[in-house]
């Protein structure tokens, strides 16, 4: 399911809210950047390698792992997230698709 996960999947998602499951309840994020990466592609990759951006609120800020996510291209599914520090509005976190 994960090789469903794509660039123009989430591109069309941009802006839009999503929720991430954590052991303290729900938090909601929103898709903030969607951008596809300079690494060359494997001939055997299911996808163009792309990165995507969420921002949540500044408090709590979750740990980097995998978190089952609700809403989008991503419902239902677990995606490893890295928090990469607030900006001006709140945290962001960022998972890389290969």
């Amino acid at each position: 399911m994960l090789d469903k996960l794509t660039h123009q999947a989430f591109q069309a998602w941009l802006n839009q809210k999503f929720q991430i499951m954590h052991s303290g309840g729900t938090l909601e994020v929103e898709l903030i950047s969607c951008r596809t990466l300079a690494s060359p592609r494997r001939p055997d990759a299911p996808r163009e390698p792309f990165s995507i951006i969420f921002r949540g609120p500044r408090e709590p800020v979750l740990p980097q792992r995998s978190y089952p996510f609700a809403g989008g291209p991503a419902d239902a599914l677990e995606i490893f997230i890295v928090p990469i520090g607030p900006d001006a509005v709140g945290m962001r976190y960022e998972a890389i698709f290969t």
